[in-house]
Order: C-alpha cells, then sequence, then structure tokens
C-alpha cells in the first residue's frame, strides 16, 4: 500500500491533473472560469481573498523550490539542510496561518451567507474545505520539524519529489519512515491534483501574471441598472 500511495498514486495524480486540464479546456471552456462571487458580497471578500492567495502562493512556490531544486545546489551555495528547514518552517508557518485564516474566511462565507450559498456549487465548498483541510496538515508538519531541526527528514522529502519526477523506482521508500502527518500531507496534496481539473481551480493555470499585480489592466466595468439604462 505504501508503494501504491507513494510510488505510483503520484503518477494517476499528475496524468489526470494535465489530461483533465487540457479535455476541459477543450471540452468546456466556457466553465473554465474562477466562478468569482465578488459581485454578490464584495465588502466580506477582500480581506479573506488576499490573506488566502497571497498565503497560498508563498507556499506553492515555497513548496516547488524547495522540493524540488537538487540537494547538491543547497550545498553548492553553503546552506545546510538544517538551515533550509529553519527558513520553511518560518516561511511556511507565516504564509500557511495567513491562507489558512483568509481560508476560513471565505469559507464561513460560502456556508452562512444564503445568496453566496445558493450560488455556490458543491465543487465550490468542497475544494475549499479540502485546501483548509491541508493547511492544518501542512501547518501540523511544522511541530515535527522543529524536533529534527538537522533538515534529515527534509532531505527525505527532497528525494521522495525529485525521485517522482525522475520515475526513479525507489522513490516511495525515501519516505517510508517519515512521521504519518508528513504522509497524510502529502497524499491529500496529491488528491487535490487528481481532483484539480474538475474544480475552479483550473483557473490558476490561466491567471497571467499582471492579473497580481499593481499594473494589471481590462478590470470588468460593472455599471448600476440604473446606470446602465442611461
Amino acid at each position: 500500500m505504501h508503494e501504491f500511495l507513494f510510488g505510483t498514486y503520484p503518477y494517476i495524480a499528475l496524468a489526470v491533473l494535465a489530461i483533465g486540464s487540457i479535455a476541459r479546456y477543450e471540452r468546456d471552456p466556457f466553465t473554465w472560469k474562477s466562478g468569482s462571487s465578488q459581485l454578490l458580497r464584495r465588502k466580506s471578500l477582500i480581506w479573506g481573498s488576499v490573506l488566502f492567495h497571497v498565503g497560498i502562493l508563498v507556499i506553492f512556490f515555497g513548496h516547488l523550490g524547495g522540493l524540488l531544486t537538487p540537494i547538491w545546489i543547497f550545498d553548492a551555495l553553503g546552506i545546510s539542510h538544517g538551515a533550509k528547514q529553519i527558513l520553511a518552517v518560518a516561511a511556511g508557518g507565516i504564509a500557511g496561518v495567513m491562507a489558512l485564516v483568509g481560508g476560513l474566511m471565505l469559507l464561513a462565507r460560502r456556508l452562512l451567507d444564503p445568496r453566496i450559498r445558493k450560488n455556490s456549487s458543491f465543487w465550490d465548498i468542497a475544494i475549499l474545505a479540502l485546501l483548509m483541510v491541508q493547511l492544518l496538515l501542512g501547518l501540523a508538519t511544522i511541530f515535527i520539524s522543529l524536533q529534527h531541526l538537522d533538515g534529515h527528514e527534509m532531505t527525505l522529502l527532497m528525494s521522495w519529489a525529485q525521485g517522482i519526477f525522475y520515475f526513479d523506482g525507489a522513490a516511495a521508500s525515501y519516505i517510508e519512515h517519515t512521521s504519518i502527518i508528513f504522509k497524510m500531507h502529502i497524499f491529500l496534496g496529491l488528491t487535490i491534483f487528481l481532483i484539480f481539473p474538475f474544480t475552479r481551480l483550473v483557473h490558476m493555470l490561466s491567471a497571467p501574471i499582471r492579473y497580481i499585480t499593481p499594473w494589471r489592466k481590462g478590470y470588468q466595468i460593472v455599471r448600476s441598472r440604473k446606470g446602465a439604462s442611461k
């Protein structure tokens, strides 16, 4: 089971992520959107959305760079495994709390606001709830990491992630003895990849860099019905 979950399941999840996203874009391009509820209730969205998206972006690129950068590069730069782990704990902890607070605000908004709840699909709520669980698991790994500041467990996770991308048949064995919390975090992350093409998360793949910068152009112009009649 361990071999399947961490040696085979990653390829299933990544294959569905790639093929499913392409198929959805080709077959249902008009569903390729974030499904924003901003027009329904803007004031309750701003802080939650900013905290959640900033936190998630930091976490995503932190994981991407931290797990997939070859270990020898850190060694060549003179960055010890312990120092890398402390940096990951500090940055990941701050970003994780930001994303969790923002996400809980958005989830409460989806569940408790009757107007928004009526206009939310099952997957709108389900994917947000799964992301909250994933963030909680990620924050839980911090307490385990603080007990092993030598960075050894971090290198095992890096070896596993890089092993998957290098098609290393022994990749699953690298994390066989790591904490169950890390394994749950990895499994749920892979599951989110698996269902990614069928949720509103697909908008992440088409958001231009300018979208999150102060120089963004092309805002949607919304006028009141009274103004539109003029």
